[in-house]
């Protein structure tokens, strides 16, 4: 969804197609971070808690890209591309995160 907003802001005075680009954005955002969340819970048997997780993930894409708006009014676009960085590598230390607290199969301190 950043990545559409800093289109539109750059983009501004040529284009009169602002708002199919953020709705494209924001539709894209959601698809992604629902497909995101329904993988990464595969693990999952309930398919209820795998629902609720895709639905999480959607609603924090929506969240980010929201707190982008006050980001794009004080600080332009050089704002909002740190602000995209900053989120891509937060996302991928959550993820390496996520990995290393799921654990090795067969690790657990039972007996055999």
């Amino acid at each position: 969804m950043t990545v559409s907003q800093i289109v539109v802001a750059l983009n501004q005075d040529r284009y009169d197609v602002n708002g199919y680009i953020l709705a494209a954005g924001l539709f894209t955002s959601l698809g992604v971070a629902g497909m995101c969340g329904w993988y990464r819970s595969y693990q999952l048997e309930n398919i209820w808690q795998r629902g609720v997780i895709a639905v999480l993930g959607g609603v924090g894409a929506i969240l980010i890209g929201f707190l982008a708006a006050p980001i794009d009014k004080f600080f332009g676009v050089v704002g909002m591309s740190v602000w995209l960085l900053l989120n891509l590598v937060l996302g991928i230390l959550a993820t390496q995160w996520a990995i290393q607290g799921r654990g090795d199969e067969g690790s657990g301190t039972g007996t055999a």
